[in-house]
């Protein structure tokens, strides 16, 4: 790999307009075998598991395209470092699999996820509907083996659903499958109905992740986490529609962004292994709104990712 593909910073004011092919103008590349690279951003354009608006599918682009407007800052507020400086990652692209073929989905993804952990970096994955985690949890569990999981949502997604693929019923599967640890698994955001009595998850609900302060929710989820290994998904639908407009099934009473970036802050000393933002669909979207949230959340987790590399 060149020196200035290596070492070029994606932060910059070149490539805000042109040439907007990779996220934040990172490197498009899938050589796993360089040491230097810390992690990979990739796509997964899919979107048949969704039960209401349609579009998902479309989320990894527009996702790159608003992440332009992200790369003029050296480094991004309130971190007091240059994401370059300490961590280098590559765009791995989308994953292509057979059209309309949702088992060559999982096994794609699977695979892909699985290799690019085994190879020591970390995953950025953009959907998609969030049917997408559960083949990447399956990738991430391969080489981190069970692991506790952060949660931002509406819905719980742990429906048992009669329909084989659905972007509700993954956190059903997800701990029979021995891939997350229930007891260490929280959600928060959550703002619609599900079987509280049975329900083996820890929930903020909606009201209580709007009521609460930063530091009393990050209080909670590491309490419940402590420092397994953990994923992070992040359903764009956990913000309020107000700042995320754009994706399938929206549900008011979300959280702000600000709220979103400040809670991640404040737990990016944890041992987050993996992070994935979904369900944004930009047909639905305002003004790239929902884009750059997704945009903006995805390179907060570099940051977080970054803020631990001479700690871990």
């Amino acid at each position: 790999m060149s020196q200035q593909a290596k070492g070029a910073s994606p932060l910059s004011d070149r490539g805000m307009y042109a040439n907007i092919f990779s996220f934040m103008g990172l490197p498009i590349s899938r050589d796993l075998s360089d040491d230097d690279i810390g992690a990979a951003v990739m796509g997964v354009p899919y979107d048949l598991g969704t039960s209401g608006r349609s579009g998902a599918r479309f989320g990894p682009n527009g996702i790159r395209q608003a992440s332009a407007n992200l790369r003029w800052e050296e480094n991004r507020w309130p971190w007091d470092f240059a994401l370059p400086d300490r961590l280098q990652a590559i765009d791995y692209g989308d994953i292509d699999f057979l059209w309309g073929d949702s088992e060559d989905m999982l096994v794609q993804v699977e695979e892909h996820a699985a290799m690019i952990t085994g190879a020591g970096k970390t995953l950025i994955t953009f959907g998609g509907d969030h049917f997408v985690t559960l083949p990447l949890l399956r990738g991430h569990a391969a080489s981190h083996g069970t692991m506790a999981m952060i949660h931002f949502d509406a819905h719980t997604d742990s429906y048992e659903e009669e329909q084989k693929y659905n972007h509700g019923c993954m956190f059903y599967h997800a701990p029979r499958e021995g891939l997350i640890d229930a007891d260490k698994t929280i959600q928060v955001g959550i703002r619609t109905d599900y079987d509280k009595p049975d329900h083996p998850f820890e929930v903020i609900d909606g009201h209580a992740a709007n009521e609460l302060s930063v530091e009393q929710i990050v209080a909670r989820i590491r309490n419940r986490v402590g420092d397994t290994p953990t994923y992070l998904t992040f359903d764009i639908d956990g913000l309020d529609p107000a700042y995320a407009p754009g994706t399938g099934t929206p549900v008011v009473g979300g959280l702000s962004t600000s709220k979103a970036l400040r809670i991640l802050q404040g737990i990016a000393d944890l041992n987050i292994v993996g992070f994935d933002v979904v369900e944004v669909s930009p047909a639905y979207d305002h003004a790239d709104i929902t884009s750059l949230a997704a945009a903006t959340l995805a390179l907060q987790f570099l940051y977080m990712r970054a803020s631990r590399i001479g700690t871990d």
